[in-house]
């Protein structure tokens, strides 16, 4: 199940009381005492940036935050009304720079990000009050800022970008084990950010969902949920279609299986009146939910609650990805795992649509229950050795990883030979090759955001956006999909961030004219790279 997203419910001034729940298996090895964590700031933005790591000492259950070194604070006791909070803030990255930061091993809670602008803590009795710019009068809510969530154990680092309560700052999160292999995902396509605030706002009813600063900067798009309860946008957006959902299996029978890894733990519901029954396979009833409102889809919880349970929450959990999906009522064996099935109903949840979209590898924790059926932007590495936050650019290019200030080639380390578009052929599908290293336009490469970008407005592409080892590296016009994010990371790896693979040189060939391929990084010679 990984990390469950239901992080913190009724965030309008509450209080981090276990921040992250992490499920797994114990691992066969244990990560640093500290684990250092980069933050890289490629957003193109001259604010300075302020980092916050906040949320629970497990051993404890102490809440508290940690400093830059990694040392545990706890928090002093609060007051009613609330006092202010000590100040936990670590000064962040400088446009194309980095932080490194620490988290200490039994530390789960969140990193914020702010830029230009401390964020406001405070205190209660109870806790940690925290920022919830969807609230009125939250002194966050003309800030620009965001947050990345986490857990680090014994049994490993589980990290995501999260969305759930909101779209502002686009991020990366990435995870290296002692095996040296990086995992990373939450890359934005080219320009994702626009698209993302554009694509949502154009949607008949959710204008006001997108908060923009008296200076024209944007700051965020609200989840839908939070904008309904700021009143910003339709409470009962979703009812409709919810309606026509449950009452489909009023006549036919809804099959949930909940475990992937349990294809015969199945539960069976139908639908009376109002009220959705399962039994398991032997015929006991074992769950019963009333039709949810819309708020209850948005937040996976009220009628929808998940409980901590092997029945009941794993039904309910299923259940609210497939409303919020829009496939309960026309897709009968739940989850559903096709992503080409997801957000056709209408009305459909058009921030969880837009946000995953323009994912470069289309993943993204956009709503509660979005890891329901591995959809979420997380990464979890069981022995992790360093991690990282990387903070997007915020335009169609500028400040991406590795971006340089022009056209440079990309050598091989092994060989010393270059990329190389043959015969300075600039058409769609000419599959790029090896050459030694002539100076040419050919040859030239330019980093813009998470595209490659060659000439007359041509990208290294993945032949039909292809996952698999072999796949082919070609040239293809500029599309901002998937099979044209790559980014070139410290360790020389050249990662496609769909396919979480590495541009590799088939078979291991020196000649001149051998092709390109991905191929699981597996940090070998002929898989790495460098500008020149």
């Amino acid at each position: 199940m990984g990390i469950r997203r239901k992080l913190l419910a009724a965030m309008s001034a509450l209080l981090v009381a276990g921040a992250v729940t992490a499920v797994a298996s114990p691992a066969q090895a244990v990560g640093p005492a500290l684990l250092p964590v980069t933050v890289t700031n490629n957003t193109g933005r001259g604010e300075a940036v302020h980092l916050y790591v906040i949320g629970v000492q497990l051993s404890t259950n102490r809440l508290g935050y940690v400093d830059q070194a990694g040392t545990f604070v706890p928090w002093p006791g609060g007051q009613i009304p609330p006092s202010p909070a000590p100040d936990a803030s670590i000064p962040g990255p400088a446009n194309g720079a980095g932080t490194t930061i620490r988290f200490p091993r039994g530390f789960s809670g969140r990193v914020y990000f702010s830029f230009g602008q401390k964020l406001t803590f405070s205190l209660t009795p109870d806790g940690l009050v925290q920022p919830a710019p969807w609230a009125a009068g939250d002194a966050n809510r003309d800030i620009l800022f965001d947050w990345s969530e986490f857990t680090y154990n014994d049994a490993g680092l589980w990290l995501n970008s999260s969305q759930v309560d909101m779209f502002a700052v686009p991020h990366a999160v990435t995870v290296t084990g002692a095996n040296g292999v990086t995992k990373r995902t939450g890359d934005v396509v080219a320009n994702g950010r626009n698209a993302i605030i554009d694509g949502i706002r154009s949607q008949a009813g959710w204008a006001n969902t997108v908060h923009t600063r008296s200076d024209g900067t944007v700051l965020r798009v609200l989840a839908p949920g939070k904008a309904a309860d700021a009143g910003l946008f339709s409470a009962t957006y979703l009812d409709s279609y919810i309606a026509s959902a449950w009452n489909a299996y009023t006549t036919k029978t809804l099959t949930v299986v909940p475990f992937a890894d349990q294809p015969n733990t199945r539960y069976f519901g139908r639908t009376s009146g109002n009220v959705m029954t399962f039994t398991n396979s032997a015929g006991q009833t074992v769950a019963s939910f009333n039709r949810p409102s819309s708020a209850s889809v948005w937040g996976c919880d009220g009628h929808l609650a998940a409980p901590n349970d092997l029945v009941v929450g794993p039904i309910a959990r299923t259940l609210c990805a497939a409303l919020n999906r829009g496939t309960l009522g026309t897709v009968d064996t739940q989850p559903s795992t096709n992503a080409a099935e997801f957000y056709r109903n209408n009305p459909t949840n058009h921030y969880a649509r837009v946000i995953h979209a323009n994912m470069s590898d289309g993943k993204a924790y956009a709503f509660a229950f979005d890891d329901v059926g591995a959809f979420e932007s997380l990464v979890h590495d069981g022995d992790p050795r360093a991690a990282g936050l990387v903070l997007s650019p915020f335009g169609a290019g500028g400040g991406g990883p590795g971006n340089p200030s022009g056209a440079v080639p990309l050598l091989s380390n092994w060989n010393n030979k270059c990329i190389d578009v043959p015969n300075a052929n600039f058409v769609d599908r000419a599959q790029l090759q090896m050459w030694g290293c002539n100076g040419t336009n050919a040859q030239k490469w330019t980093f813009t955001g998470t595209a490659l970008q060659s000439q007359n407005n041509k990208c290294m592409d993945v032949d039909g956006g292809a996952t698999g080892n072999g796949a082919v590296v070609q040239l293809y016009t500029c599309n901002g999909t998937g099979a044209q994010q790559f980014s070139l990371n410290a360790a020389g790896d050249l990662v496609n961030l769909r396919a979480n693979k590495c541009v590799d040189i088939r078979d291991w060939n020196s000649n001149d004219g051998a092709k390109l391929q991905l191929w699981d990084c597996a940090g070998t010679a002929n898989q790495k790279w460098r500008k020149g």
